[in-house]
C-alpha cells in the first residue's frame, strides 16, 4: 500500500472539496520541494494555479499554467498517485483549448475534480478533512 503525504491529502481536499486553489498551491509546493521537485507534483500544482488564475480573471496566466501542467502530466501513467491522472489531463487539455478560443467563444469559470481511484487514498483524504494533521513544522 502506498503511503501518501499529509500535504498531498490536503491538496486533494482543498482541490476537490474546498475549491481553494491558492491553498492547493501552497501545500503542494511544499511537497514538491520536499520530494526533490518531482514534475508530477509540479504539474498537479500548476493545474490548481491555472484554475486560480482563471477564476481571478487572468486568462493568459491560466492558459500558460494549463500548457505547462499538461506538458508535465503527459509524462506519467494515467493512474499515478492513486488518482485518475488521465482524466485530469484530458479535462485540463479541454480547458486549455477553451481558453485559447475564449475571446470568440466566452465561457464561465468551472471547477475540475480529481477522481481518486485508490480506495485507501479516498479514505485518507476523508479522514484528513475531519481531522487535519499539521502541515508545517512548528518552529
Amino acid at each position: 500500500m502506498m503511503e501518501y503525504s499529509p500535504l498531498y491529502l490536503a491538496y486533494l481536499h482543498y482541490f476537490n472539496t474546498e475549491r481553494d486553489y491558492f491553498e492547493c498551491h501552497e501545500v503542494l509546493e511544499e511537497l514538491w520541494l520536499e520530494e526533490g521537485r518531482n514534475l508530477l507534483y509540479q504539474g498537479l500544482l500548476q493545474v490548481a494555479v491555472a484554475l486560480y488564475h482563471f477564476r481571478n480573471g487572468n486568462k493568459n496566466g491560466a492558459r500558460k499554467m494549463f500548457a505547462q501542467a499538461i506538458d508535465k502530466l503527459r509524462k506519467y501513467p494515467p493512474d499515478s498517485l492513486g488518482i485518475d491522472l488521465g482524466q485530469l489531463l484530458s479535462e485540463s487539455e479541454k480547458y486549455r483549448e477553451k481558453l485559447e478560443n475564449i475571446d470568440r467563444e466566452p465561457f464561465e469559470f468551472y471547477d475540475l475534480t480529481i477522481r481518486i481511484v485508490d480506495p485507501a487514498l479516498k479514505e485518507k483524504v476523508a479522514e484528513w478533512a475531519v481531522n487535519p494533521q499539521p502541515l508545517h513544522e512548528e518552529d
